[in-house]
């Protein structure tokens, strides 16, 4: 019987942490809630949680090498000329591996949104993703309300002008 309970163990101890690392793995949906933090943008400046706290983010996940995602900053770019009075804030989050590649892309292209690098606790938070890119929207309470995969036609991207007039 002994026998049979420590058998047991090894499968039953195999089960758990498979569980556990599927749960980490898991990505971040609708209805799941993140927390931002302050975050560093390739510029060096500061948007501090204070700074986000009480309004609707949109964040992209993307890189520079993409060019679905190239297409889409293009949008976001105009969504954030739609919307600078408004309580949205868009945000672009780098899986690229250098700031310096990102900087000059935000250069070159005239981004005019923050940029940032994603960090471990960020990829954490936000779990296994499906691509590049990926983009979320945060209500102010850290709610994720909206999230979608791949390029987004533009005017899905112009429709998120609605989270900064509530």
């Amino acid at each position: 019987m002994r026998y049979v309970l420590k058998a047991l163990h090894l499968p039953l101890l195999l089960l758990v942490v498979g569980a556990l690392y599927a749960f980490k793995a898991s990505a971040i949906n609708v209805g799941d809630h993140i927390r931002m933090g302050d975050l560093v943008t390739v510029d060096g400046q500061t948007l501090s949680a204070a700074d986000l706290k009480g309004q609707y983010l949109a964040v992209q996940v993307w890189a520079t090498w993409c060019p679905y995602c190239h297409r889409q900053n293009a949008n976001l770019k105009e969504l954030v000329k739609r919307t600078q009075d408004s309580n949205l804030k868009v945000i672009g989050l780098s899986i690229d591996k250098s700031a310096e590649v990102v900087k000059t892309y935000a250069t070159k292209y005239e981004i005019n949104f923050p940029l940032v690098m994603m960090t471990p606790e960020l990829s954490e938070q936000i779990g296994k993703r499906r691509g590049v890119p990926e983009l979320y929207v945060i209500d102010p309470t850290g709610k994720v309300i909206q999230k979608d995969f791949g390029q987004m036609v533009d005017l899905d991207i112009f429709d998120l002008a609605r989270f900064g007039r509530r």
